[in-house]
């Protein structure tokens, strides 16, 4: 067990590093963050701010050297950089986990395999083979990079209307991945954490509203039935027993119109969707990573209120800063921003938190026209 008063180091300095951070120094930990960078989200509110390249294997294990334990906080991390350093301190979760993560036919291939249900996949190699997977699967799909990408970066939708060849191009690699489209009612996450003596919690299960390939809304808990709900959360426990996490686990999943769970992709991390759990939880997702990589007792996941959030881009900007005023004279809302400078758009800068939000979430769109975010249909 790492006790509190003992150094946790976080790999990655941005707005996960920086809510892990808070959580920790609020535990007693002192926090060394490692990044390229300086006065960074996660450099501002740590103890000591090491600058760095994450390829930078030599420096890593300097920092390393000066930690009771480590962890990262996004996937674009080389998993060879963390195996690398992993000799020197613990590292959770397991460098393992972010290698499946990182490479998405990977991934794929491994829910297949441990018995996970996914949309169908296949390796393409040529605009050719887009063209003949669309043609057999008779279906809209997406093809995606197998490295690299988020937010929608890396991927383009095809049909059996488009140029393939142009797609090809615009992907740009060689070697990608083809993925049926999901005709689905909701996009879901599950958040699960697992500490080294293998005892397992999950949150309830977030319900999340994306645009323009960027998360934009989640309700927590999510508006589905209980059965869907259970099995998600069943699911992921059995993942994270399968790959014996020690930390945070994330899984996206879509709900399909016939109650079809699928999984989508995971995140071996803190997950933008439970942000909200800063403000409506006794333990937050942040807080529970620290507990679980430190080998503490997990804490409670039951929300105490209700809550609904909203992601703050840099197009808030647009036009002059959000009127904050006017926002926090609002009952019930917290705000979170994330000490980022340069506002540009489609960045995430903060999000807000609206607890005890009622059914007909009648605040919330006053909410979004003070951020001069547009409307979303809940």
């Amino acid at each position: 067990m790492i006790k509190p008063g003992k150094i946790i180091g976080i790999i990655g300095n941005g707005q996960l590093g920086r809510m892990s951070a808070i959580e920790a120094k609020k535990m007693g930990y002192t926090v060394y963050v490692y990044g390229p960078g300086t006065e960074t989200p996660a450099g501002q509110v740590s103890d000591i701010e090491v600058e760095g390249d994450y390829d930078d294997i030599d420096k890593l294990k300097q920092f390393a050297h000066g930690c009771d334990v480590l962890t990262f906080e996004f996937e674009n991390i080389p998993a060879i950089s963390l195996e690398a350093i992993r000799a020197v301190t613990p590292i959770h979760p397991d460098p393992f986990v972010l290698e499946i993560s990182q490479n998405r036919l990977g991934e794929k291939n491994w829910f297949e395999a441990n018995g996970f249900p996914t949309t169908p996949f296949e390796e393409v190699k040529s605009a050719s083979e887009i063209g003949s997977v669309v043609k057999k699967w008779k279906s809209k799909a997406v093809v995606k990079t197998l490295t690299l990408g988020y937010d929608g970066k890396g991927q383009a939708k095809v049909d059996l209307e488009s140029d393939f060849q142009a797609v090809w191009k615009q992907i740009g690699v060689k070697s990608a991945i083809i993925e049926k489209w999901v005709e689905f009612d909701h996009e879901i996450s599950v958040i699960v954490a697992r500490n080294e003596s293998g005892e397992i919690v999950t949150y309830p299960v977030f319900e999340n509203i994306h645009r323009n390939h960027i998360l934009d809304t989640t309700i927590f808990p999510a508006r589905m039935e209980k059965d869907i709900k259970r099995k998600a959360r069943e699911m992921a426990k059995t993942m994270a027993e399968k790959i014996k996490l020690i930390g945070l686990l994330t899984i996206e999943m879509f709900l399909t119109a016939d109650g079809q769970l699928l999984i989508n992709e995971i995140a071996p991390r803190p997950h933008n969707s439970g942000h909200i759990t800063f403000d409506v939880c006794a333990t937050s997702q942040f807080q529970q990573h620290i507990r679980a990589i430190c080998g503490l007792p997990l804490g409670n996941t039951e929300p105490y209120s209700p809550g609904i959030m909203v992601n703050i881009l840099g197009d808030s900007w647009n036009g002059g800063e959000p009127n904050w005023k006017y926002l926090l004279s609002m009952d019930f809302v917290n705000l979170h921003l994330y000490g980022k400078m340069d506002p540009k758009p489609g960045r995430k800068m903060g999000h807000v938190v609206k607890t005890n939000p009622g059914t007909d979430f009648s605040d919330f769109d006053r909410i979004r026209q003070i951020l001069k975010i547009p409307p979303v249909d809940l």
